[in-house]
């Protein structure tokens, strides 16, 4: 299965794939608003100004299986990511990036890239994966990495 075959749900609700961002690079993030990590949002909102019309494409997969700091649905959490992060790039509806219930995408994420000493469980909040232009996830980088030290890796790619 491509990682364009995997159904995702907009911030809206409404049943979509990743195919429009095909032939893209794509920076997968797993995001929370209320995380110490959210001032990456910053970060990842300067590479989707900076590199879309190059052809990047950041998405972000809102997720409250950790310390529940995602307690916000739909609208509601895009309001409130646009007004106090300043984010335009895409925020999908709220999934499960862990445990039995995770999502497809992160499924598939997680066995293409596995992460230190090769686990394929997300640890935290802005978990990042970098697919290139083919769908292929290339890389993932912890929470930890910010985004400005993934804009080599990006630039690479494009």
């Amino acid at each position: 299965m491509s990682i364009y075959d995997i159904p995702v749900i907009t911030g809206k609700g409404e049943e979509t794939t990743l195919t429009e961002h095909k032939g893209k690079v794509i920076l997968v993030v797993n995001t929370a608003s209320n995380c110490g990590f959210a001032p990456q949002f910053a970060g990842l909102q300067k590479l989707h100004e900076t590199y879309a019309k190059q052809g990047l494409s950041v998405v972000g997969f809102p997720s409250n299986q950790f310390a529940e700091q995602e307690p916000l649905d739909g609208d509601e959490l895009t309001r409130h990511c646009q007004l106090n992060h300043g984010v335009t790039f895409p925020l999908y509806a709220k999934i499960d990036v862990k445990g039995a219930s995770i999502h497809p995408l992160y499924s598939h994420l997680t066995k293409a890239a596995p992460g230190f000493l090769g686990s394929k469980r997300i640890k935290w909040n802005f978990t990042k994966f970098l697919i290139d232009r083919s769908g292929k996830v290339v890389k993932r980088f912890a929470p930890t990495v910010t985004p400005e030290r993934i804009e080599a890796h990006i630039r690479k790619l494009l």
